[in-house]
């Protein structure tokens, strides 16, 4: 039985590996999102200055491992047998739990989630072992460190609401000094601000981050810490003349130097506070199991007192984890997906918004809008006007396709997004508190994103919806952490060999699954046959541009329609299923398209004009056949999905002649838009009247059928409907082409003057 304990701590040590790189791809983006988001400087340069920031950043988490050992529960109450279970549930817990945020590219906290794994396995093996001794459950309550708990959740908790309120306010003050056009400002205001944001940086980051260090002297720490007011006055002094120097004379942009100094502050004190959250938990088993080893005392017997005391961790196992969080920034594409996810809802303007408004948003955005309006009313007007003059966000002319390339936000933003995250983390490693850098780097930028009017009246559902989401999902991550350890905990507890290997075997089950899932999502989101946005401003040139969207929806059209009715032959619901996503993802783009057409018209020139009407009714009509698919999807899902009768064999052979028909329409289509023959469009269109006739006789031969033999209302009404919604697509494709034939033949023809 001993050797099982060696087998755990060997576990320990991949699931520590595998959990570093899981959880870096969760909290990439705490440190990222501001430099990438404000494209300040290349996204090599980011990566670089992040990679540099978290291998220093390494060596200094020492202090923090703490947590670990004894900040959840009191490692006195526990045998090493007990306290093994309890570790590795926590860490089987913990790399599921991040690996399927980061599949789903949600935001979550890491340091919530090993809290709540911590407390929830040393809970039930309190339970357990209670239930076994004494039954006196109340003695459940000695085993936790209720007061050490209590004050990191807490700590965690107030973090979203000091880091929303903070960030809002340094915002606002900062739009206020420096206004949307701050490079038109004289150069000692921007010297101001970039000393006032570099010595944050530095002091609570770079000095107070010496705390974590083992190698730092006494003497130092000291120093440091009753020579606060010295050291903040002449960093101030030092670091606004050195940004005086840097903007003025070696005409560097202050703010960039900001966003690189904050973004390898911000690495460095994700690396410090954060890594007690991967590793933590395998070097306390590891020392653990080195004191067991060492007093010849059985596992059920050896007190775990040894956690309660100090024990420094070897600066070597920093550094191989800091390099190993290192590599998987570089690697990792999950990282860059979780994101997307912060920088989308804090981004200045329209994007694609990923979160559908609720309730509860519409509600908050309703009040937010009144108490505004009040607040307004309280302020005079010329008052209101000068701040309103330094919220003028400038305009930037730009072709539209370079829209999407502008930043998400702009530096000043970034600046204090990096500021005041790093400010509010470094103070919470300086006291060994672990606060969670998601919810604080997350919230900062929601609330600087308020502050500086980025939720607009087209937005704010959608970007208070988004953040209610994440939000939820955090509450999600601390109750599934605090059962899921709970549960591991109980089967361990059963029988630990063949639970350990049963447990081991399913995570690897699932890590391996969702990275399959993720890649594939990943390569449907860059099919080949996606549609896209037009960014042609003349007639011709949205005919060439479409042609190829056209050519996607006939080929994926084809493929849903056949789908659908192969899918009712065979009742197959997987098929039918999968072909609902399929078309519910074809609507989504083309509605994309649609919500473009605001950017396309504005990017027009006044000789083109006449391109916008032909582009809006050939989006139309695109979306009138997504529409009669998505319904002939629906209504067939929902008749095998309810266990209806079959349809009759007729039934299927009269849907089966009219899907070889439209194969060939659709096929013809694809196959003429695909090689530019726009003139084979006349000849698909003189099939249109042999196909609606063709659909009619089979509705005609369905009523004789309904008078004299048929028995089923339910098989009667879908094969009624469907015949009907294949008229309507093949109505909508005919117009599409009929248009388009129109109009090329319009395009290249050269106009005919009358005698």
């Amino acid at each position: 039985m001993d050797n099982i304990y060696f087998l755990m701590i060997i576990a320990l040590v991949f699931l520590a590996a595998a959990d570093l790189v899981v959880g870096v791809s969760n909290d990439a983006v705490n440190f990222l999102n501001s430099a990438i988001g404000s494209k300040a400087i290349s996204f090599r340069t980011i990566m670089i200055v992040a990679s540099l920031g978290i291998a220093i950043g390494a060596i200094f988490s020492s202090g923090m491992m703490e947590v670990a050992r004894k900040g959840i529960f009191n490692p006195s109450e526990f045998m090493f047998s007990e306290i093994m279970i309890i570790f590795m549930a926590v860490m089987i817990t913990d790399i599921l739990l991040l690996d399927f945020f980061n599949t789903i590219g949600m935001p979550t906290s890491t340091t919530v989630s090993i809290v709540f794994e911590l407390l929830g396995a040393a809970v039930a093996m309190a339970f357990i072992k209670v239930a076994n001794t004494t039954g006196d459950y109340m003695d459940v309550y000695n085993h936790i460190n209720t007061s050490k708990a209590t004050e990191i959740i807490l700590g965690i908790l107030l973090s979203v609401v000091i880091a929303f309120t903070i960030g809002a306010l340094v915002q606002y003050f900062s739009r206020l000094l420096l206004s949307f056009d701050f490079r038109k400002k004289p150069k000692w205001v921007g010297a101001l601000f970039g000393g006032a944001a570099l010595t944050a940086i530095t002091y609570f980051i770079l000095i107070k981050g010496l705390k974590g260090a083992t190698f730092v002297s006494e003497d130092v720490l000291y120093f440091i810490q009753h020579s606060t007011k010295v050291i903040i006055v002449g960093s101030l002094v030092v670091c606004s003349a050195i940004s005086y120097i840097v903007s003025s004379v070696l005409k560097y942009d202050i703010y960039k130097l900001i966003i690189v100094a904050g973004t390898f502050a911000l690495a460095l004190a994700f690396a410090g506070n954060d890594l007690v959250n991967f590793i933590g938990v395998p070097i306390a088993a590891w020392q653990s199991f080195e004191a067991w080893s060492a007093s010849g005392i059985p596992a059920t017997e050896f007190s775990m007192n040894i956690l309660a005391k100090k024990v420094p961790t070897p600066t070597v196992l920093l550094f191989v984890a800091g390099m190993i969080m290192v590599i998987t920034l570089w690697f990792s594409k999950k990282a860059r997906y979780v994101a997307e996810t912060e920088i989308n809802l804090s981004r200045e303007g329209e994007s694609k918004e990923r979160f559908q408004p609720n309730f509860l948003s519409r509600g908050i955005v309703r009040t937010a809008m009144l108490l505004s309006a009040g607040a307004n009313a309280l302020i005079p007007n010329s008052l209101q006007k000068k701040i309103d003059l330094n919220f003028q966000k400038p305009v930037i002319a730009l072709s539209k396709d370079k829209t999407y390339e502008l930043p998400a936000f702009d530096m000043v933003r970034a600046a204090v997004n990096l500021m005041v995250a790093g400010v509010l983390i470094s103070i919470a490693t300086s006291y060994k508190l672990p606060l969670s850098t998601t919810y604080v780097t997350f919230m900062v930028a929601m609330g600087t994103s308020l502050a500086d009017r980025a939720w607009g009246a087209e937005s704010a559902v959608y970007r208070v919806a988004g953040v209610l989401n994440v939000i939820g999902g955090w509450f999600f991550t601390a109750f599934i952490a605090f059962i899921s350890a709970a549960v591991i905990v109980y089967l361990l507890n059963i029988h630990v060999p063949s639970m350990l290997a049963i447990l081991l075997l399913i995570a690897v089950f699932l890590l391996v699954r969702n990275y399959i899932s993720h890649n594939k999502k990943s390569k449907e989101i860059r099919a080949e046959d996606s549609l896209r946005k037009a960014e042609s401003s003349s007639i011709q040139g949205v005919i060439e541009e479409s042609a190829n969207n056209i050519s996607n929806v006939a080929k994926r059209s084809n493929k849903i329609f056949t789908n659908t009715i192969d899918g009712l032959a065979k009742q197959d619901l997987d098929m039918l299923k999968k072909n609902k996503k399929g078309v519910v993802k074809l609507s989504d783009e083309v509605d994309e398209l649609r919500d473009h057409i605001f950017y396309f018209i504005k990017n027009l020139d006044d000789a083109s004009v006449g391109a916008s009407n032909f582009y809006i009714n050939i989006l139309g009509y695109l979306q009138d056949m997504a529409q009669s698919l998505e319904y002939l999807t629906k209504i067939s899902h929902k008749h095998i999905h309810n266990n209806h009768k079959k349809l009759k064999y007729n039934q299927i052979k009269e849907l089966k002649e009219i899907d070889l028909k439209l194969d060939t329409l659709l096929s013809e289509t694809k196959h003429t838009f695909e090689t530019r023959s726009f003139e084979n469009i006349g000849s698909i269109l003189a099939s249109k009247q042999e196909l609606l006739d063709l659909v009619s006789s089979k509705i005609e031969k369905q009523v004789a059928r309904t008078r004299t033999e048929e028995s089923s209302p339910k098989n009667t009404t879908l094969y009624f409907t469907f015949l009907l919604e294949t008229k309507d697509f093949i109505n909508a494709t005919m117009n599409l082409l009929e248009l388009y034939y129109q109009e090329h033949d319009s395009s290249v023809k050269p106009a005919t003057i009358e005698p």
